[in-house]
């Protein structure tokens, strides 16, 4: 198997291509209409291959393709693109050409992410072996495991916004790590972030703004309006600073993010206590201030200029009088754009 990560000898454009050499063997000799019932398995095993339009052009293509004797390379890159789309990712590109040896072919398909592709080639010569034999094969194991393994890699929503819209302007991407460290162009015009700070974004603004109390004195300084606070590392601190500032609070990790650890509207010392506890799971510097009920607005701002705002709430459900709040969250975690951990738009 071989990973190809930029420009390529199958295309310029798409850039993510695994390829991979296939021995048909005494296969060779048997295309796809010489096999009983593949056709029909293949059809109840993935019946969206239908919108695969192949060289027909045309919303069943492949089928006809397939029904009128197609080669089994040819058939696992049209079901390592399918297995893919069923997990939710954006592929398209797909080809298969002989080698000059007898049955043996070379089969290029896009992929997601690297691991992602090579567990996707395992996957699509095993489903096609199934159908050969017509034995049994877990469609729905295998695409989980597909987009299991894409979300683990792939980029998170802000960094991929921006290898999207760079791409769209016409400016080679290249993942450098398996984190968020990206080049943008090549040789003496390129550019590296690591997720959304640039070769360009200030040291000491990023460690400002990891310090919540630090932005709060920069921003009182500038007279904007902050509540009143104070960092404090002891219970009888945490106490003392609620004497100061009065209840409702909220309490937080000092260099916190993604809400982790914070508690707010605090009303009394029993539950400050307990939020305090579950900060300093974060870091022994905790904030404590005054709660301030609003709403939370996550504003993008790029080179000086807002460009827009996000109002973020905390994930809920409603009653409906119908239905439980387990079953309400089951129905609301359906939206596609919600996911695990930090890996999509609404999470």
């Amino acid at each position: 198997i071989k990973v190809l990560r930029g420009p390529n000898y199958w295309s310029i454009k798409r850039q993510k291509i695994i390829q991979f050499t296939i021995d048909l063997q005494e296969l060779e000799q048997k295309p796809t209409d010489t096999i009983p019932g593949f056709l029909e398995r293949l059809q109840q095993l993935l019946p969206s291959l239908h919108e695969h339009r192949c060289s027909l052009g045309k919303p069943g293509g492949f089928f006809e393709r397939v029904a009128q004797g197609t080669w089994m390379g040819h058939v696992i890159e049209h079901i390592a693109l399918e297995l893919q789309i069923m997990a939710g990712i954006d592929v398209g590109f797909g080809q298969t050409r002989g080698t000059g040896v007898e049955g043996v072919y070379h089969v290029a398909f896009e992929y997601g992410e690297e691991a992602e592709g090579r567990y996707t080639v395992q996957a699509a010569v095993a489903l096609a072996e199934a159908l050969i034999k017509g034995e049994a094969y877990d469609v729905v194991n295998a695409v989980a495991e597909i987009r299991q393994l894409w979300l683990k890699e792939k980029l998170g929503p802000s960094t991929g916004s921006i290898v999207a819209e760079a791409k769209s302007r016409g400016i080679p991407a290249k993942r450098l790590d398996d984190d968020s460290m990206v080049q943008l162009g090549y040789g003496c015009h390129q550019k590296r972030i690591e997720a959304t700070i640039t070769s360009q974004t200030s040291m000491l603004a990023v460690d400002i703004a990891c310090d919540k109390h630090k932005t709060k004195q920069l921003l009182q300084e500038a007279n904007l309006p902050v509540p009143a606070g104070e960092v404090v590392t002891t219970t009888e601190s945490l106490q003392k600073a609620i004497e100061t500032i009065g209840y409702p609070v909220a309490i937080k990790p000092l260099s916190g993010n993604h809400g982790k650890g914070a508690t707010v509207n605090i009303q009394d010392w029993e539950h400050a206590a307990c939020a305090f506890q579950r900060a300093q799971q974060y870091g022994a510097e905790v904030i404590v201030e005054q709660f301030v009920r609003g709403k939370d607005f996550r504003i993008l701002v790029v080179n000086y200029k807002f460009i827009a705002a996000a109002l973020r709430t905390p994930a809920t459900v409603t009653g409906d009088g119908c239905h439980t709040i387990r079953e309400l969250i089951a129905i609301a975690n359906k939206d596609p754009r919600r996911g695990n951990g930090h890996d999509n738009v609404l999470t």
